[in-house]
């Protein structure tokens, strides 16, 4: 370990750490906050108290002990318990990477307190040179009770024989400007691409060259492909007459693969937002491709939230972070369930104001599983694109879910969903605490939104929790503006607010309730079952 001056780094300085293999940087912890200025003096003293030790004439065994006793009561210190008014914004860490190639480092959080098993883990990758890395203090917070003790590790991987790293500011802060750009660590991930046509799917106009003019650009339909088999959904948004475009892209072999497209002389903008509309899914995970720089900047000024590209880079779509996404069996499936969701859309539309009556005919089945290893990637999947069904905000990465489908105290209970029309496949993920019984975590996908199937597995886990334990149930809600509309299965089923602490509502079902069943939903409890596809 070297210190260097660095005056560009937020502490003045990087440590210069060398690892050899299985080599990790550890510490106790807590998360008590000082100002700048107090921390620096802190620091500095510090480090004035320890160079004086190292240079003590005295004999070693003396100046051992004296090291140690120091260190004992810089552990002591590190390990109290925070305040309860402490609030950093996020873990904040500067990095070096002087190495020509990617190195994957893992951050571990892991409290004191044996009981609490769950680690809070992710994986970052150092791209070469210098970064700043930002994990927002909620997402830790939601795994670990930051107000107590926690060990705090960094472990870089697949180093060889070894590797070297220098590392600046390593600091829960609170910041005070917080950013406008995703909590999630990385860049937000992308759920559709919305292409224009002319000079951006095809060379040509069709109104002026006509069909047989227009050429495919060069590999589009390959992007087109990659894209969908990620479960990346696409559609269209172009000034052209709607059906001689819809035929271009029939012959073209391309037509099954857009839903919802807007093909009129309507603003760019209005078509994106009808789009994300028509679809359900937010605005903000949309990216769209166009030649125009006019029409690139109207989207961008109608719509700031969409992500927008020069048509002249569109085969770099499948390499961009935004489209790096989980590849699953389902999501290969994800263009064709919208689809058959369009035909329950006809149908729907038949019953016309009789909703209830549609979803009775729709003959919907609900199939709870147990979490096992075959559903990893699926569950892992759905916890990172979830948002506006998310009743915690949570993210799990692969190995929290191992850890989950080890812990005793946890049931994991996976959903999957299928009607007449058609599979839903894996939509929802609840985790409940059995020993109180407390629901710590809930998400369902967006397309079972509305479908009373929320309403059907929180009723269920409600009447199994309460005749296996004798007590009332209890759930968590982190209430946000995507998910509020979706929060109000808890009071349709007679849940009432104990209190709120850190932003997340604590909710019960008193005993003397019944639990209300509109009989809508047909409950299958899966044994040993695999993901359905």
């Amino acid at each position: 370990m070297v210190r260097i001056d660095c005056p560009s780094a937020l502490n003045g300085y990087l440590m210069k750490l060398r690892f050899k293999r299985w080599a990790k940087v550890w510490t106790p912890g807590n998360i008590r906050l000082h100002s700048i200025e107090n921390a620096r003096r802190i620091e500095e003293r510090d480090y004035r108290v320890g160079t004086f030790l190292y240079q003590l004439p005295v004999p070693g065994a003396i100046k051992k002990t004296v090291t140690s006793k120091r260190y004992s009561f810089k552990k002591r210190m590190a390990c109290r318990t925070s305040r309860k008014d402490e609030a950093p914004t996020s873990f904040l860490f500067e990095c070096f990477n002087p190495q020509d190639r990617t190195v994957p480092l893992s951050l571990t959080i892991r409290a004191f307190d044996k009981e609490r098993k769950i680690p809070f883990q992710r994986l970052i990758h150092l791209n070469p040179g210098f970064q700043t890395v930002r994990i927002p203090a909620e997402e830790i917070a939601c795994v670990v009770d930051l107000h107590f003790p926690f060990h705090i590790e960094l472990v870089p991987n697949d180093i060889g024989e070894d590797i070297t790293l220098y590392f600046g500011l390593l600091e829960f802060v609170q910041e005070v400007q917080v950013s406008a750009k995703p909590k999630e660590e990385g860049k937000k991930k992308v759920k559709c691409v919305v292409w224009d046509l002319d000079h951006t799917l095809w060379d040509g106009v069709l109104v002026e060259d006509g069909p047989g003019k227009l050429r495919l650009k060069r590999g589009i339909a390959n992007v087109i492909q990659t894209l969908d088999r990620r479960g990346i959904l696409q559609s269209i948004a172009s000034k052209n007459n709607h059906d001689e475009a819809m035929e271009v892209l029939r012959q073209f072999r391309l037509d099954e693969f857009f839903l919802s497209p807007q093909i009129s002389w309507a603003p760019k903008g209005e078509a994106v937002r009808t789009i994300a509309r028509q679809l359900n899914i937010g605005i903000d995970s949309l990216l769209f491709v166009d030649d125009s720089e006019f029409e690139l900047q109207q989207v961008k000024a109608s719509c700031p939230e969409v992500l927008v590209l020069d048509a002249k880079h569109y085969a770099s779509l499948p390499e961009m972070e935004e489209c790096q996404v989980p590849v699953t069996a389902e999501s290969a499936e994800r263009r064709k369930m919208y689809q058959v969701e369009h035909a329950r859309q006809n149908v729907a539309e038949t019953f016309k104001d009789d909703y209830i009556a549609f979803l009775r005919h729709s003959n919907i089945q609900l199939k709870i599983m147990a979490l096992s290893d075959e559903h990893l990637e699926r569950v892992h999947e759905l916890t990172q694109r979830t948002n506006q069904m998310n009743f915690s905000g949570n993210r799990y990465e692969r190995e929290s879910l191992k850890n989950i489908l080890r812990s005793s105290s946890l049931d994991a209970h996976v959903l999957a969903c299928e009607d007449r029309f058609g599979s839903y496949g894996v939509v929802g993920l609840g985790i409940v605490d059995n020993r109180e019984p407390r629901l710590v975590d809930l998400m369902f996908s967006c397309r079972i939104q509305s479908k009373r199937v929320e309403h059907a597995f929180l009723g269920f886990l409600i009447c199994k929790y309460t005749a296996l334990t004798g007590k009332e149930f209890h759930a968590n809600y982190r209430k946000t503006p995507r998910n509020a509309p979706s929060g109000q299965v808890f009071a349709d089923l007679g849940m009432q607010e104990e209190g709120v602490v850190d932003g997340v509502t604590s909710l019960v079902f008193p005993r003397h309730l019944e639990v209300a069943d509109d009989g809508i939903i047909n409950i299958v409890v899966m044994e040993n079952a695999t993901v359905l596809e």
